[in-house]
């Protein structure tokens, strides 16, 4: 590691302290900067960094294959176009559970729903 990224790892660090410093306080960022005679441009600047930083890093984390992603998200394609209330009929199924709804139609293959009911069912 170059001294050039030490630095910026350490400014980084204590970037992220002084903002979650100002989060749990729950004042504003104008009054906050004010009081610790730190400029709200530098703030701003080193809270993009860290954000920056931050979606980097998941980005890496991201898997390379199609399935469920960070966060517990999973990936459902449809072969078909999404099914209005209207064009529900003995040929569609449609199950709500928490605050999701899905509609499939009867070919729909039933590999991918049920990976998805069992994902929904987790956030229940």
């Amino acid at each position: 590691m170059s001294t050039r990224e030490t630095t910026t790892g350490y400014r980084l660090a204590q970037w992220a302290e002084i903002i979650q410093e100002r989060n749990s306080r729950g004042v504003t960022i104008d009054s906050y900067c004010l009081s610790k005679g730190i400029s709200k441009n530098a703030y701003y600047y080193w809270l993009r960094k860290l954000r920056q930083t931050a979606s980097e890093q998941l980005a890496e984390l991201q898997p390379t294959q199609t399935g469920l992603a960070v966060q517990g998200f999973a990936e459902v394609r449809l072969n078909e176009p999404p099914v209005t209330s209207s064009a529900i009929g003995s040929n569609h199924v449609c199950i709500e559970t928490c605050s999701y709804k899905v509609t499939a139609g009867s070919g729909y293959p039933t590999g991918p729903l049920v990976t998805l009911l069992r994902e929904l069912a987790k956030e229940c």
